[in-house]
């Protein structure tokens, strides 16, 4: 084989149309093989690749530490791998054992999936003082060069400002698993997920950005393996630029690749933005008793971060076993290629970071002036997509809600806690909701940020469904092999009366209420509102709030859809219209507190007001049996700016919020807030369209209920035929019987 010096960037194996270059990092080693891996039979995939030819190229060129070459005539679909040499000494935090066959830490594809061996662990299982240096490459993954080449035709970013953004997050296979009408052979796969049953299911719902958990190239864990289960959520990285194999339905020798990149044009041609779930903060190699598949070999104590003093362990923030070394120059360049990459070449529109404290952390502490989020503020192509933080990881001092830098938007945890309090009953709750309503400017001001920085959410992948929530006052996660020790024990939650699933009437209508409560507050709040895939049509786990590891029906969704879940789903769709329809929910600044409202009166962007519609006093705030609020929102002159320039009008709104399980009184407010009012929503049963309600008229909210009303300030005529639709689909009760079913054309 003719081998050339080649360059020792790119890092990865990177394919120019005739041959391959080859370039890997390690500053610690003493000699890299690379095996390119043969076929006996064209492509076809066997399973013990020792069998195999295999071509081995010593890697003698080396500049700052990366080791490199360039092969003409190799190319997309070839296997590879590295044999990395050096010492094994454990104590000094070294891990060199070149009987594992490790993968590119910059892969862009990886083939097959780790069998539980005794080969991928450099001790002896019966003795762990003992070295095993058996040869792994019969049971763990390779890397596989790939066609950087790809027609995206005229392919562009939606970007979607954050004040108009509506996140859905979904599970690649748990989404289109059991759907009747997508080809089986798609199922699971990117190809599914972007197929036009679920495109037009997206489109209909109203969501502007679907945020994919875990992608990158993750490991089957061998303890799941063990106990007949697998990694379903994903949360176990060991390639950050390979996309997940398995979810692949075009081959796993690099299809993969095209087949994301086929799903993120397809999203983008229905104006939706992709957003990725990424895990930076540990890999799947574990901690010392772990395997290892690639960076323990390569390099480990640059890219993983060790305990000071004893080096044989590591740190880790992350209660996976590992922590990513975020001193290191090498492993913040890894995560910002690996970023740059999934722009650039995948046409991503964002990224959520899992376990972002751990991001944050050069020593011990989370350091809002890490280097890590200096590199991202300064990077021109990075600092312009959404980037969204999980503000927290398992260490101390890790909980960081609020405490993120500029640019950065957070999962708000506080938002979840104080709307699955409020709707469950708990006493003294009116000052902390009036907060997350109006985007939690207590968290996010004080750093320059506004609403948007607030990803509103009561209901994520991990913990009980919206359903569930709803549903169970303890967890049921049986199936897990943990005996119920698993998950968290404080959910918030309340089952409305009987444990799971009832033929009680009235549990069922309360649950059903307690639902529409909860998505009509997240979506009439100020601030990103997020929805966990499946709450729109009431997806249940059975109880389980840690099904990370059910790659099976209790974590599917299915689509057999009663008349009940069809008219959750129109519901779903009506409040994402409304919110559309008016900036008034989706402003893109902290309320001011007061704004000049004709005549002598000034009245508020926003007041708050009791039952009575009187303002509320201080001590109103504190009452601990308290559970009524009314807040009025002012449409007039909102001091928002237009695309086009000027400032928006909108209609003026009042919500009503009733989390007392007894019907409250409420009235409307005097004239001055406006003459004539008309109910738009009613999350319980005393919905009129037709009826207008005038200043001091009174009318009533169910227990554990809610009703917003619409005083109309924008003439009908400067509105677009698209926002008279949305109205017209808007002012219909709630209960309707629905036409159609989501997921089929009506």
């Amino acid at each position: 084989m003719e081998i050339w010096p080649g360059n020792p960037y790119p890092l990865g194996a990177t394919f120019d149309g005739l041959g391959t270059n080859f370039a890997l990092f390690s500053s610690h080693a003493q000699r890299v093989e690379l095996y390119l891996i043969g076929d006996d039979s064209g492509t076809r995939e066997v399973s013990n690749l020792a069998s195999l030819p295999q071509t081995v190229v010593e890697l003698t060129e080396k500049d700052a530490n990366v080791w490199h070459c360039y092969l003409p005539g190799v190319r997309p679909g070839q296997r590879y791998g590295y044999r990395v040499y050096g010492p094994y000494d454990p104590e000094h935090g070294l891990r060199f054992d070149p009987s594992k066959f490790l993968l590119d830490p910059y892969a862009k594809a990886i083939s097959g999936q780790i069998v539980n061996d005794q080969s991928l662990f450099s001790y002896d299982f019966n003795d762990p003082a003992a070295r095993s240096e058996l040869d792994s490459i019969s049971h763990t993954m390779v890397s596989v060069v790939v066609n950087p080449f790809f027609d995206w035709g005229n392919d562009r970013h939606p970007r979607h400002a954050y004040n108009d953004t509506i996140i859905y997050e979904a599970h690649v296979r748990g989404m289109t698993m059991k759907h009747p009408d997508i080809p089986e052979e798609l199922r699971g796969t990117y190809a599914g997920l972007c197929h036009p049953a679920m495109l037009h299911y997206f489109k209909k719902l109203g969501i502007t950005a679907i945020e994919l958990m875990p992608c990158h190239q993750f490991v089957n864990d061998t303890s799941l393996q063990e106990k007949g289960l697998s990694n379903y959520w994903g949360y176990n990285t060991i390639g950050f630029f390979a996309p997940h194999n398995a979810y692949s339905s075009a081959g796993k020798r690099g299809g993969q690749v095209d087949e994301f990149k086929a799903m993120v044009r397809a999203f983008h041609r229905a104006d939706i933005e992709v957003i990725m779930d990424v895990v930076y903060n540990h890999t799947a190699e574990g901690n010392h008793m772990g395997p290892t598949l690639s960076f323990k070999g390569i390099d480990n104590p640059s890219y993983y971060r060790l305990v000071e003093g004893d080096e044989a362990h590591y740190f880790d923030t992350t209660g996976t076993g590992n922590s990513l070394n975020m001193r290191s120059p090498h492993t913040l360049q890894l995560i910002m290629d690996s970023l740059r990459y999934w722009i650039t070449d995948m046409h991503v529109d964002g990224f959520r970071f899992d376990l972002a404290s751990t991001l944050a952390r050069e020593l011990h502490d989370v350091d809002r002036l890490s280097s890590f989020f200096d590199i991202i503020q300064q990077d021109p192509l990075i600092s312009q997509v959404k980037l969204i933080a999980e503000p927290w990881d398992v260490g101390e001092g890790g909980y960081n809600v609020g405490g993120f830098p500029p640019l950065w938007t957070e999962w708000n945890g506080k938002y979840r806690d104080t709307v699955r309090d409020f709707w469950r009953g708990e006493p003294a709750m009116l000052s902390e909701l009036a907060s997350r309503l109006t985007g939690s400017s207590d968290l996010y001001e004080s750093s320059g940020r506004k609403p948007m920085a607030s990803i509103n959410f009561v209901t994520a992948h991990d913990g009980f469904t919206l359903h569930d929530l709803v549903s169970y006052n303890e967890k049921h996660n049986e199936a897990n092999g943990e005996d119920n020790a698993d998950g968290e024990s404080n959910n918030r939650s309340w089952n409305c009366g009987a444990e799971g699933p009832t033929d009680d009437p009235a549990v069922n209508e309360l649950r059903a209420r307690q639902t529409r409560n909860i998505l009509t507050t997240l979506m009439l709040s100020q601030g990103v509102p997020m929805i966990a895939h499946g709450d729109e049509i009431g997806r249940t786990q059975g109880g389980n709030n840690n099904a990370y590891a059910q790659d099976n029906e209790i974590s599917w969704i299915d689509w057999n859809l009663d008349p009940s879940k069809i008219d959750l789903f129109d519901f779903v769709r009506q409040l994402i219209e409304l919110r559309k329809s008016h900036p008034i929910f989706r402003r893109r600044r902290f309320l001011s507190g007061e704004s000049a409202r004709g005549g002598k009166e000034k009245i508020g962007e926003v007041e708050w007001m009791r039952p009575d519609a009187t303002r509320m006093e201080q001590d109103d705030w504190n009452i601990g049996f308290a559970r009524s609020l009314m807040v009025y929102l002012n449409g007039d002159g909102i001091a928002e700016r237009s695309s086009i320039g000027g400032h928006i009008e909108d209609d003026d709104i009042l919500v009503t919020f009733n989390a007392d399980a007894n019907a409250v009184q409420f009235a409307i407010p005097p004239a001055e807030y406006g003459n004539d009012w008309q109910e738009i929503l009613d999350t319980g049963s005393h919905m009129d369209p037709q009826k207008h309600y005038a200043p001091d008229e009174s009318f009533e909210v169910d227990g554990r209920s809610m009703r917003v009303f619409l005083h109309r300030r924008m003439p009908s005529e400067t509105r677009s035929g698209h926002i008279q639709r949305i109205l017209a689909d808007i002012d219909l009760p709630y209960g309707e019987p629905a036409q159609h079913d989501p997921h089929h054309e009506s």
